[in-house]
């Protein structure tokens, strides 16, 4: 069946509609989350090893809510991810949207493979490299906002990263960029790779491998994912 064309007007009023359900959805999460929320800091910071401190009198309270919005907003993700599609998915054809219906399931599943890689690799073993600067003088005191603030700024990020076989897509579609341009570009990605894993991990091989193969892969599985939709 055909798409009535929206007015301006009802473009608006769509998309209001979905930021609104965005938005609540984001809150009903956050709010499901606060209850759980000295588990979820429990395992955030397993790693440490130790206890932590809080610097302020309102820091504690205020990392429990940013932790809260933080499951929330991750919990809330696949839907904000559905919401957008459902705005979207009107412009293009139907062809077009049963090829991208099917991303945005993928794009969630990179984004927690992301996640987890980010925690369970990154944090640790970059963790590990910063304790290193710990002397005998010079003892590791965390704070709990600070360390919170940590985990959470490099589990984005590399959820984030994660989210590269899919951006691919756009770009090659719109001859931006062709798997050609990204075969030229492996060596400096590889070597970037390998540096940040040799900082980031301890000096033994094993270590860095883990660190740096599942980069590699995603690359990987971006060029071939290149070629095939060229």
């Amino acid at each position: 069946m055909a798409e009535v064309e929206m007015s301006f007007v009802e473009h608006l009023e769509e998309l209001r509609k979905r930021i609104l359900i965005s938005i609540s959805l984001v809150l009903i999460f956050s709010i499901a989350s606060y209850f759980f929320v000295p588990d979820i800091i429990k395992f955030l910071t397993k790693p440490v090893g130790t206890r932590l401190v809080y610097l302020a009198p309102t820091e504690a309270f205020f990392t429990q809510l940013k932790v809260a919005f933080f499951s929330g907003l991750l919990l809330a993700f696949p839907f904000i991810i559905y919401q957008i599609w459902r705005f979207i998915s009107p412009a293009f054809t139907e062809n077009r949207q049963k090829f991208i219906s099917w991303l945005v399931p993928l794009s969630c599943l990179f984004f927690a493979g992301g996640l987890i890689f980010g925690y369970f690799v990154v944090v640790r073993f970059g963790l590990k490299f910063l304790m290193r600067f710990a002397t005998d003088s010079l003892n590791p005191m965390f704070s709990l906002g600070k360390f919170i603030s940590f985990v959470t700024g490099v589990m984005i990020p590399f959820g984030l990263i994660f989210q590269m076989p899919i951006i691919i897509i756009p770009l090659v579609k719109l001859n931006l960029i062709d798997h050609k341009f990204l075969k030229k570009q492996r060596k400096y990605v590889l070597l970037i790779i390998f540096i940040l894993a040799a900082i980031l991990t301890p000096p033994d091989v094993i270590s860095q491998v883990m660190m740096a193969l599942p980069l590699i892969l995603l690359y990987e599985v971006s060029i071939i994912w290149a070629r095939i939709i060229e």
